[in-house]
């Protein structure tokens, strides 16, 4: 089981959280004018770096909370969160 660092609550397991996905992804402005394509590759292409991605988590069994937490791609460690000293 893996622990997910909440910046309000501390560490808890995984299972009381829901993926967000990443962060920083704008809702298109004007989502009625855009055509298929561009729909698209809002919807289903997203950033797939090897490596750190800042990730938007909800601790949904918890304080219910959103907050934005960086996360290894490739070892699945968090390397933000409280006990690295940085919150979100």
């Amino acid at each position: 089981m893996q622990m997910i660092p909440c910046p309000h609550c501390g560490p808890r397991e995984e299972t009381e959280f829901h993926y967000g996905g990443a962060a920083g992804t704008a809702y298109p402005a004007h989502p009625d004018t855009l055509d298929d394509a561009t729909w698209a590759r809002y919807l289903f292409f997203r950033p797939n770096p090897k490596g750190p991605l800042p990730e938007r988590w909800c601790h949904r069994a918890g304080c219910r909370r959103w907050f934005t937490i960086t996360r290894d791609t490739v070892t699945y460690r968090f390397l933000s969160g409280p006990e690295s000293g940085e919150h979100r």
